[in-house]
């Protein structure tokens, strides 16, 4: 479905959807630590989901022959989107992003984190802090009118400056009654180009970016998206609101 223009009440369940989710990711992101399984941050971010009224999205989604079996994603090192928890053990400098989606009243929101596990090099934490920018980039253009090309190209020129590989084949979307919504918002693009974003509709800025080039592949468990040469990702996200005067971040 394309997203529609979210009436007030809406507008505030997702607000309290938001609120759930980045107090749940900040809860996972700092239980991560050397040795403590990626299953266990899962069932983490599970408990206390629950405990403060959402639902997960991500559980179940999909076809119903492969459908995600977990409530949260957890990506490390080359993979970049979708990853299952299972019972690998975080090691010391491992890349992870956690990618996490709240149900709250029937309002849907999305946001993605990425860090590091016990330090990492310099490169890794420029990609990792470059690509959070871009996300802002890409949020710094929103407002009633925009097209959906001015968002992409925002994205496109912080992560081109940074000479990064640019994920081609996912991209950010609407959100609100479902988790991925149209238009999509691809993180490269010509300015000025595709669809007119209003005030009232809800977007996830969604930018992916990589150590090398921009293939990427699904892996054996038909979920996790890692990069085809092996290079390490990044990624970052969070779900917006346009309003007459700009914006507002939801996931904060």
């Amino acid at each position: 479905m394309y997203t529609r223009i979210k009436t007030s009440k809406e507008i505030e369940a997702m607000r309290s959807s938001g609120k759930i989710l980045a107090q749940v990711l900040g809860t996972v992101e700092r239980a991560s630590a050397v040795g403590v399984s990626t299953k266990y941050l899962a069932d983490l971010a599970a408990s206390e989901l629950k405990t403060l009224g959402g639902k997960p999205p991500f559980l179940g989604y999909g076809d119903v022959h492969n459908a995600f079996p977990d409530v949260i994603c957890i990506s490390v090192n080359d993979a970049v989107v979708h990853g299952i928890p299972s019972s690998y053990e975080l090691r010391s400098g491992d890349i992870v992003s956690i990618d996490f989606g709240v149900n709250y009243d029937g309002m849907i929101t999305d946001a993605a984190r990425t860090f590091c596990v016990d330090g990492t090099s310099n490169e890794l934490k420029k990609l990792i802090k470059d690509t959070e920018r871009s996300m802002y980039a890409g949020i710094d253009a929103l407002k009633n009118g925009v097209r959906v090309g001015d968002v992409s190209s925002a994205i496109q020129k912080v992560l081109v400056a940074g000479g990064y590989g640019i994920v081609r084949d996912l991209v950010g979307h609407g959100v609100g009654h479902e988790l991925h919504e149209e238009p999509d918002i691809p993180n490269y693009g010509f300015a000025g180009r595709g669809d007119v974003l209003k005030a009232g509709m809800t977007i996830a800025i969604e930018p992916m970016a990589t150590m090398g080039g921009h293939g990427v592949y699904v892996d054996d468990d038909g979920w996790t998206i890692k990069t085809t040469d092996g290079s390490l990702a990044a990624h970052f996200e969070n779900t917006v609101l346009i309003t007459d005067k700009g914006y507002e971040i939801l996931t904060v």
